[in-house]
């Protein structure tokens, strides 16, 4: 436990090189070797930055774009995870913010803990923000019992292009209104545990249909269409008082005077939008600084660092080039620049600080089957056709292949099935997409797309999906007797749509995008 009074006396005592060090937020990860971890403690000794955000691996999805390296499982990544940051902490001259994406819990960088459901699913629900406050404050109760202070989420991104490849089920659905109420719940539950979060990605990465970790997304709109729309949730969420903003990899001209750059080193943007005209004066954190998005377009090591701070983000997630990015840094900025985002993430910290540890992860169960419950969609068709399939002679079919599977052992499957089903005339169809992802049409061969749509056209189906509904856009469901869409795949989503099959639950969750 920090000794908060202590703490706050020593702001008095940092050096203008330690103050530029609180600004920088590296990179951890849970299943580093002893040399890397050492590594990252020489970081922090020498060079006192501020904070570390917690991934997986160096061969995860947020650092490994192309997926070249394979990915470490550990089974006691919580354990690891919670004795890296006690490691850590123990070398910081000053506190340590700990940060970690935690969208839909500690599960999102860390196997073994409670998974709680994605932003799309929590969309579904229908006046239901009582439960999306407690799933914020579970994911908090887990942060805590880790040592992360700083959960970086949720997306306030407005879920209107079908094709993102990054955004999607991250999203709280299409409706600006809609997602500004759940995004505000999330916050809320989680501020009620004491815990940061960070309302991302501004100013809105909802419309892109680029990855901003492999390319720079442009978003040609008005300004006053992106005012109505995707700054609407940022704005709301800023007037109810929020921890922080991340900052978007994005291409946004309307907002950046015409200007091609992205928003994380657009001071017209940051400065001149965010602060100037709406009106925020917390913290700015960038997007990872490592993204392609940016990365590549600044080989000086210190370069983007000094231009996204000179944009004005406070904290740089990600950064690469510490020291470099720090003498650059105090090189070029004034003394009241360096001691203005100073002062807002001592003040962040010290906030978080003063917050008790929790010990033990939650259980996500029976709030999961709540969720389940009240997010199960009908889609297309009505409870009576379903239940008059009862009555029928029909099969059931599982479609689910992990997305790591030989394609020639799916296919080879595929053909036995083909045979198994040939002459029934009804068909349940449970559907698991291989990824949450839409690239690659969700992980699915060609082959599967076209078996799954012949059966939809051919026989009668009821199709519930366990995943992304955009899957819905690569199958024709015009003949499908009715379509549920789950959205999950958990065991407690899959008992509620066995519930809902047999009629004793009715689907009262509504689609939150446009298919």
């Amino acid at each position: 436990m920090v000794d908060i009074l202590k703490y706050i006396e020593a702001k008095k005592r940092l050096s203008p090189k330690e103050k530029a060090g609180q600004l920088f937020m590296p990179a951890a990860f849970i299943n580093d070797t002893e040399e890397e971890i050492l590594e990252i403690e020489k970081l922090i000794k020498e060079h006192h930055v501020g904070s570390l955000c917690f991934f997986h691996s160096r061969a995860s999805a947020a650092t490994n774009f192309e997926g070249k390296k394979k990915i470490v499982k550990n089974e006691d990544s919580f354990e690891t995870l919670q004795k890296l940051i006690q490691r850590y902490q123990k070398v910081a001259k000053y506190p340590l913010l700990i940060a970690i994406d935690a969208e839909w819990g500690l599960s999102m960088r860390i196997e073994n803990t409670p998974q709680y459901p994605y932003a799309i699913t929590l969309g579904a629900l229908k006046d239901n923000e009582n439960l999306i406050f407690k799933i914020g404050q579970h994911i908090a109760k887990d942060c805590k019992a880790a040592g992360v202070h700083w959960n970086l989420a949720p997306c306030v991104d407005l879920n209107s292009n079908p094709n993102n490849p990054v955004i999607g089920y991250r999203s709280f659905g299409a409706d600006k209104v809609k997602v500004a109420k759940k995004a505000s719940a999330f916050v809320r539950g989680t501020q009620s545990e004491g815990v940061l979060t960070s309302i991302k990605h501004f100013p809105g990465h909802g419309d892109t249909a680029t990855d901003s970790h492999l390319d720079l997304p442009l978003i040609d709109k008005p300004k006053q269409e992106l005012v109505l729309n995707e700054l609407y949730p940022f704005q709301k969420l800023i007037e109810e008082g929020i921890d922080s903003i991340m900052i978007g990899h994005l291409s946004v001209p309307a907002l950046a005077n015409g200007a091609t750059v992205s928003s994380s080193v657009s001071k017209d943007i940051i400065k001149g939008v965010l602060r100037d005209q709406m009106g925020y004066d917390g913290v700015v954190i960038s997007d990872a600084l490592n993204m392609h998005a940016v990365s590549k377009d600044f080989p000086i090591k210190g370069e983007l660092e000094w231009l996204a701070f000179d944009a004005g983000n406070d904290v740089l997630c990600f950064a690469e080039n510490v020291r470099e990015g720090i003498e650059t840094i105090l090189q070029n900025a004034t003394e009241a620049q360096i001691e203005e985002s100073f002062e807002r993430i001592w003040s962040l910290k010290t906030k978080a600080l003063r917050t008790n540890s929790s010990s033990e992860l939650t259980d996500s169960s029976d709030l999961n089957r709540r969720i389940a419950e009240k997010s199960i969609t009908l889609y297309k068709g009505d409870e009576a056709k379903i239940a008059d399939f009862r009555k029928t002679n029909f099969c059931t079919l599982t479609l689910k292949r992990n997305s790591d599977e030989d394609n020639s052992d799916s296919i080879k499957r595929l053909e036995i099935i083909k045979s198994e089903v040939a002459n029934e005339k009804s068909v349940l169809l449970l559907l698991t997409p291989p990824q949450s992802k839409p690239t690659n049409t969700f992980g699915f061969l060609q082959q599967e797309i076209i078996f799954i749509s012949n059966l939809l056209r051919t026989k009668n189906v009821v199709l519930y999906l366990f995943g992304n509904p955009y899957v819905l856009k690569h199958i024709n469901i015009d003949n499908a007797v009715a379509v549920v869409i789950v959205y999950q795949n958990f065991k407690v989503f899959q008992d509620v749509a066995v519930q809902h099959f047999l009629g004793n639950l009715k689907a009262v969750g509504k689609l939150p995008v446009n298919i």
